[in-house]
């Protein structure tokens, strides 16, 4: 936190120093990399499509790819917008000293901001994926990264974790959400959950239901803790406030993606995360206006400003080089470094220049529900494009939790709100001149798991689609709804 600009530095210089020998470092020239302009220079911007190649490799065993030795741990993520699988390399060194270093990073700072917390005293429950073998090279193991990190939990920490081994990788989500319910529904010594919000709203609810509880703390009244992660939480607050309702249960953020666990908030009262700048990552930022050109310009982190979108780019110590993530971010200190998750690179609406992102979306959205006295189980958005009759503007597919009295009121309400946060938006808005007011869509409650559930595409790893440039999710699920 006092030193940034020269951890970031020692951590990229170990980096290239570990892999000097690889394949990727030998082709790059790692050996004789003296500075970050020789870094740049040699080792262009990749994605995921770039890297898959040598990572297939790593799959099938081969050593010293991306990464010294062999890496025997990959990370399946489907993404937000992409049907197709990804599988990160964790190496040995990336798991110990990235994921594992950034989970005590968080409880550090639990206990820090909670002093009377006592996360070891009773059971944590964490509903991880299930796990699978590389067929082509079966000593390759493939899951989330949750399922990763649980399957080799050390045997002390067991201890403290619910539900058992055996529940917690079964391979059906709904399997493993019944019999973790089952299990947990006649237990009252859970301290603290994390995980993503969707599936611990329909775990809890079935507990409930087991147990014939009304909330969670008649059940658990010991519970002190969230750690929640994947998804913007605004949507989802209110529904774990009806089931919490407590004052004094506390909510931690933090940023643990397949590739690196990146940040922890570290106040209960401020919404964004202490940037973690010494466990393995190296981070550039890419403005977000720099995005698709040919020749973008990239930032470290000791020239990022305030209040500005960027595409987080990462280099790891499990072999990912320049690395295109996907996640946008926006810095709201800089003494320390601290971020919020503005969006996704594929995922904001940019159709008639109102660059609606994520960040946006959520915060209107939930000061809409606030006003209204509603609440969101999913949604998505994506436009309403110009035709020879109609302006363009944006479609919203709703599935309340607690719906509004008037939906017409609700979507005249969300809309002003997007003009307060969004001043592109405003514009564009301005006497209806280039934008119509937004549509909402309502649909039955458990639609988007059904249509997540035909895709096959349920579990942590996957997660509802927010924004989009296209009207691909929104026409899916209301084709989905009609059939």
């Amino acid at each position: 936190m006092e030193h940034p600009a020269q951890v970031q530095q020692m951590v990229r210089d170990d980096l290239i120093e570990q892999a000097a020998h690889t394949t990727w470092g030998r082709t790059h020239g790692y050996g004789s990399i003296q500075s970050y302009q020789d870094f740049t220079q040699r080792v262009p911007l990749q994605t995921y499509e770039d890297l898959f190649p040598f990572i297939q490799r790593m799959m099938l065993g081969e050593a010293n790819v991306l990464w010294p030795g062999v890496t025997t741990h990959f990370a399946k993520s489907s993404g937000t917008t992409n049907d197709k699988s990804k599988f990160i390399p964790v190496s040995k060194v990336n798991f110990d000293d990235c994921h594992i270093q950034g989970s005590w990073d968080s409880v550090v700072l639990f206990y820090q901001l909670l002093q009377n917390a006592t996360i070891f005293l009773y059971k944590n429950l964490i509903l991880p994926g299930s796990l699978t073998y590389y067929e082509e090279y079966p000593n390759a193991k493939i899951g989330d990264i949750s399922a990763l990190m649980i399957d080799n939990m050390p045997a002390l920490g067991r201890a403290f974790y619910e539900p058992s081994m055996e529940v917690a990788l079964t391979p059906s989500w709904e399997e493993k959400i019944e019999k973790t319910a089952q299990l947990l529904a006649q237990r009252d010594d859970v301290g603290m959950f994390g995980g993503v919000p969707t599936w611990n709203l329909i775990l809890f609810r079935r507990i409930l239901e087991i147990s014939g509880k009304d909330h969670l703390l008649e059940l658990w009244p010991n519970l002190q803790g969230y750690f929640h992660g994947g998804v913007g939480f605004a949507p989802y607050r209110k529904q774990f406030e009806a089931l919490i309702p407590s004052q004094s249960f506390n909510y931690l953020e933090i940023y643990n993606a397949s590739e690196g666990f990146f940040a922890v908030q570290n106040d209960f009262q401020q919404q964004d995360m202490l940037l973690l700048l010494d466990n393995g990552i190296f981070y550039e930022f890419m403005p977000l206006s720099e995005y698709g050109s040919s020749n973008p310009i990239v930032l470290p982190i000791e020239d990022v400003e305030l209040g500005q979108d960027y595409a987080m780019i990462i280099s790891t110590n499990a072999g990912l080089w320049r690395y295109h993530l996907g996640d946008t971010v926006r810095f709201t200190s800089i003494r320390p470094y601290k971020i919020i998750i503005s969006g996704r690179t594929k995922q904001y609406i940019n159709v008639f220049g109102e660059e609606l992102m994520v960040h946006n979306a959520e915060q209107a959205l939930s000061a809409t529900c606030q006003e209204f006295h509603a609440s969101i189980a999913e949604y998505t958005v994506g436009p309403r494009f110009f035709t020879s009759k109609e302006k363009g503007g944006h479609h919203w597919v709703i599935e309340f939790e607690q719906r509004p009295n008037d939906i017409e009121a609700f979507a005249e309400k969300l809309d002003l709100n997007l003009q307060k946060i969004n001043t592109d938006y405003e514009a564009k808005r301005f006497k209806g001149m280039a934008l119509e007011r937004l549509a909402l869509t309502e649909v039955p409650k458990n639609t988007f798991f059904q249509w997540m559930k035909s895709r096959d595409k349920i579990g942590n790893q996957n997660k509802v689609p927010r924004l989009s440039n296209s009207r691909e999710f929104v026409d899916a699920i209301l084709d989905f709804v009609k059939h």
